[in-house]
């Protein structure tokens, strides 16, 4: 099987792809006029506004949702293979991937938000949805909601169980099996209390896990501050082959960093518009601009203090492109989560791995909550005029089994399923935020205007920008109107 997993992954993670992601950044960095350095401020104010509703959660509340999906395995275990098997090189691509990345991010968030809907009493939306009231493409909506829920409910939750019961062994000598049982009965109190039980579960663990985390990483980098710029200058010169030792790993630098970075911060993945789409906010744009925040918080943050960790105690192995090793740092210990327990254990002997265990565990749960609230709202968008809730029931233990499943399944095959789902996802989003970018576009154009006009909370109405069937912000805009 993994001869199979490995031969489809070499077709949807083509070059072509790679470079798709980075080129489609740098089009949307420029369309926007590099919107993610110009709004940051607004970025943060954006986060911090909204509340919640009885139909949708709040602005902080969504980045939240949005953050437990991208901070996660890919942070810890991802970074790490990332160097693995593209050199300390991959870094930078990863930080370029989520720099424009963030642009990407917004149009994606920004098109969720515009044609959401109210279901059941909920705001639902994301690619499925806008793929059919922006572009009129059914079928393609349909094939797009079918993929994302066999990714984020069958594929990915795998590489998240399979790395939280791989560092609890590690940590603490638990069986996988042990470690399995625990998640399946936790997910299983969660997700059947639905979307806002996980809204009210990610709020509280996702900030206080990603400032913990980031705040021991300082201590290790701080413990060798000196080695910093030589780390620095690594990075940069592996990226563009000029470092003397991994000079040439250069595309197997950009293919691995953009790989693992678009799988950490999920930008064009079309993951993240899901999320926005739930908020409860008074402009579209508002909202694409968090999101586009927490591509930031994802890579340059979180994804940065491992890289640091891991590369200045020098606690990493990696492949050269004839599969010989190019440099050893850690003998006999597989790419992955290990690297990093053993830099943090170098620093804080007795403690370093058994911190980095219980961090991940919290990353990668709250990841598998996400792609659960994700796979549900397409399931929503298939069946938004059935009663679903046998169906829901199915999906709900389809997803504990693959929890469970991917605790003992290898390390490889976890990796290789999920970057499958993550591959078909990207494809089939690019393409659609590519054809659909004008009125993602014309909310950002129209959100400064009223700024520049004095506005400090811009209101949004889809007529006078001539965007069509965005149906619940007429609504919204006319009962304003008659309230006057």
């Amino acid at each position: 099987m993994q001869a199979t997993v490995d031969w489809i992954n070499g077709w949807v993670w083509s070059p072509a792809l790679v470079y798709l992601c980075l080129l489609i950044g740098l089009y949307f960095s420029i369309r926007t006029r590099f919107m993610q350095v110009r709004h940051f401020g607004e970025m943060l104010r954006a986060m911090r506004r909204g509340e919640s509703s009885e139909a949708g959660v709040s602005s902080f509340q969504a980045l939240t949702i949005a953050l437990s999906g991208r901070v996660g395995t890919g942070n810890i275990a991802g970074v790490a293979t990332a160097i693995g098997f593209g050199g300390p090189g991959a870094i930078f691509w990863m930080w370029m991937v989520a720099f424009l990345g963030a642009a990407t991010a917004y149009i994606e968030s920004a098109l969720g938000q515009i044609y959401k809907i109210e279901h059941h009493g909920q705001y639902r939306g994301g690619p499925a949805y806008y793929i059919e009231k922006g572009l009129g493409w059914r079928v393609y909506a349909i094939v797009f909601a079918v993929a994302t829920m066999i990714a984020c409910g069958l594929l990915l939750p795998g590489i998240q169980t399979n790395s939280i019961a791989a560092s609890m062994e590690n940590a603490f000598g638990v069986a996988p099996a042990v470690t399995g049982t625990i998640i399946v009965i936790l997910l299983g109190l969660i997700i059947f209390g639905g979307v806002r039980r996980i809204a009210q579960v990610t709020q509280i663990v996702v900030p206080f896990m990603a400032l913990g985390y980031i705040l021991a990483a300082a201590v290790v980098v701080l413990l060798n501050i000196e080695k910093v710029p030589e780390v620095i200058s690594l990075i940069l010169s592996s990226a563009f082959g000029l470092d003397a030792g991994f000079g040439a790993m250069i595309g197997l630098a950009i293919q691995w960093g953009v790989k693992r970075g678009v799988y950490s911060n999920e930008a064009g993945q079309g993951t993240g518009p899901h999320a926005a789409a739930a908020a409860e906010v008074p402009h579209p744009a508002a909202q694409g601009l968090v999101q586009a925040f927490s591509v930031y918080i994802d890579t340059l943050f979180v994804c940065s203090a491992t890289a640091f960790m891991i590369l200045i105690t020098g606690t990493y192995n990696v492949t050269g492109p004839d599969g010989g090793q190019v440099f050893t740092g850690l003998a006999n210990i597989a790419a992955g989560t290990g690297f990093t327990q053993a830099a943090m254990e170098q620093v804080l002997p007795g403690f370093g791995a058994v911190f980095v265990a219980i961090a991940l565990f919290f990353f990668a749960f709250t990841t598998v909550l996400a792609y659960y609230y994700i796979a549900e709202t397409n399931l929503a968008y298939l069946t938004r005029n059935l009663r679903s809730e046998v169906l829901i029931f199915v999906l709900r233990v389809g997803l504990i089994g693959s929890a469970l499943y991917g605790c003992v399944r290898t390390s490889d095959l976890a990796w290789g399923l999920g970057d499958i789902g993550v591959g078909v996802m990207a494809w089939l989003n690019l393409v659609a935020i590519i054809v659909l970018q004008k009125p993602a576009l014309l909310a950002l154009k129209d959100y400064e205007a009223q700024q520049a006009r004095g506005r400090a909370i811009p209101e949004f109405d889809p007529r006078p920008l001539g965007i069509e069937n965005a149906e619940l912000w007429v609504a919204r805009a006319d009962k304003r109107k008659r309230a006057g």
